[in-house]
């Protein structure tokens, strides 16, 4: 769990310390404040991931919210878009996309959402 955590608050920072490289994936208007709404949210899950009894309903959310931000990711790559100053070879940002779906199998599996049994500790 403490790995999940750390990789959106990783990513979260990220947000803000690389926003400009980040609107740039960001297909819709007010780029800007998506990226920073966005990686607040990141924060936000990063630390209820960690409390026990919130971790399977931040499940269900970041699970919702990776699939909301899946365009992105596939705008960077049908774009060609560059990322962190550094172009990236076409099939990484396929894989970038693919990625998306056994992270968010990750992030169900750890955190208890199929089990019928649950109770948090």
């Amino acid at each position: 769990m403490v790995l999940l955590s750390g990789l959106f608050g990783v990513s979260g920072i990220l947000h803000f310390t690389h926003d400009s490289e980040l609107v740039r994936i960001t297909p819709l208007p007010y780029s800007y404040e998506i990226v920073w709404l966005t990686g607040v949210m990141e924060f936000v899950f990063a630390v209820f991931l960690l409390v026990p009894a919130y971790r399977r309903v931040t499940g269900v959310l970041l699970s919702i919210f990776s699939l909301a931000v899946l365009p992105a990711n596939i705008n960077m790559a049908l774009n060609d878009i560059p990322m962190f100053g550094s172009q990236i070879d076409p099939w990484a940002a396929w894989l970038r996309v693919f990625m998306q779906f056994p992270l968010i199998l990750w992030i169900l599996w750890s955190t208890d959402v199929w089990r019928t049994d649950y109770k948090a500790q």
